[in-house]
């Protein structure tokens, strides 16, 4: 009985994961938007307004993210 509870909660988990359909470059902002539930593209350009105004800030995010998060399955 407690597997069964188990296998029902893990699967309802969202992981944050690199998207392997909608990228541009590794997946990143792809991935974060699946698991946040809006466009890709806003999150894209959230981030090259990061980077533009936060001297660099959103790229070193990026390159962190891209190394941290797995690959969807």
């Amino acid at each position: 009985m407690t597997n069964d509870v188990l296998n029902e909660a893990t699967a309802k988990v969202k992981k944050l994961q690199r998207s392997r359909n909608d990228k541009m470059v590794a997946g990143v902002c792809g991935g974060v938007a699946k698991l946040i539930g809006v466009d890709a593209a806003l999150l894209r350009i959230l981030l090259v307004a990061a980077t533009l105004f936060g001297f660099g800030a959103g790229a070193v995010f990026y390159l962190a993210a891209w190394i941290i998060m797995p690959e969807e399955d």
